[in-house]
């Protein structure tokens, strides 16, 4: 059977260096790299994981615990993620919330009894309590739990800030906004504040319609927007910016039957710019770009710091990734 000693030797490197490859440690260069890939290739090496797991007490497998799978944002971070654990070594298991509080707490004891590494906490709807007692890594999406877990997320200010900027020097003077919902310490609402703000900056009128945190789907929102706004009250608004661009595309499709000219008479603006928004073409939608690949990378690498990092120094720092406009056809 060949063994980590037969790679170094046909890599021309020491033990150590094949090691640190494997465990994704340390500084390689790239050419070393990939000599010892090549070599593990060439004698068909392949590194006994459950041996690994069991020297270093770890599973190498972590959880990510999201609204909604189904949710083509949700569905692009989970992606990234994978890529990113699985270049460093990791597997990834896939919970489900659908934003319910049972359901998540249910999960999180699946996974501690799984003994998995650490968890990605993408779902908000337990009590910030619930979390401060587990005692392995979480890395958080868009919410600030304690001191001791960090929290990756887009500057959800700037972008809101974007968002009604842009409506308004595109010429619109009564805003809407279709929040989501703002009973949740979720940073995500910090749109909701940078419309409010930007508005009163501008001497503009606005309103905000509040939607739930427990449906994602296009059927919930179509109905959701058919219900809170007549057709009396759409007349009102010439512009609208949305929580999300699903959201987006339901007013656009509402707009278009009540005889309303999209940008012409309403403008809309969303925001994700996740695979949904990209696939479509008629309309293109302006939105605000949160990249997913960073957010998926980072929560992914935060997350590895704290479970491979020293007892002695577990501290990791908060994430604010940049968001950018997108500017399509609805503005």
């Amino acid at each position: 059977m060949v063994s980590i000693k037969d790679v170094a030797k046909e890599a021309g490197v020491s033990v150590a260096t094949v090691s640190r490859v494997m465990n994704n440690r340390g500084y390689i260069s790239k050419e070393t790299r990939r000599k010892v890939e090549k070599a593990m290739e060439a004698i068909d090496y392949h590194p006994n994981q459950i041996a690994r797991a069991l020297q270093r007490s770890q599973s190498y497998f972590i959880g990510i615990i999201v609204p909604d799978s189904n949710h083509p944002f949700f569905s692009d971070l989970i992606k990234y993620v994978e890529m990113r654990a699985n270049e460093k070594n990791y597997k990834l298991l896939i919970c489900n919330s659908l934003e319910d509080p049972e359901k998540e707490a249910n999960y999180i004891s699946m996974l501690r009894q799984n003994q998995v590494d650490g968890i990605i906490m993408c779902s908000h709807t337990m009590n910030i309590e619930s979390y401060k007692k587990v005692t392995f890594p979480i890395v958080s999406f868009d919410r600030f739990i304690s001191p001791d877990i960090p929290c990756v997320g887009s500057d959800n200010f700037r972008g809101g800030e974007l968002a009604t900027e842009h409506l308004i020097q595109s010429g619109c003077k009564r805003l809407l906004h279709i929040s989501g919902p703002l009973e949740l310490d979720i940073l995500s609402n910090r749109r909701r504040d940078a419309f409010v703000i930007t508005c009163m900056k501008y001497g503009v009128a606005y309103d905000i319609i509040e939607g739930a945190h427990n449906k994602l789907t296009f059927d919930y929102f179509w109905s959701f927007i058919t219900e809170k706004l007549s057709p009396e009250e759409l007349h009102k608004y010439d512009g609208i910016f949305c929580s999300n661009d699903i959201v987006a595309y339901a007013l656009y499709i509402y707009a278009q039957q009540q005889g309303l000219q999209v940008p012409e008479q309403l403008k809309i603006i969303g925001y994700d710019y996740h695979s949904f928004t990209r696939m479509l073409q008629n309309p293109k939608l302006t939105t605000i770009m949160q990249p997913s690949d960073r957010i998926g990378s980072m929560l992914t690498n935060t997350l590895i710091q704290m479970i491979e990092a020293e007892e002695d120094d577990p501290h990791v720092n908060n994430t604010t990734v940049d968001v950018t406009l997108i500017k399509g056809d609805t503005t």
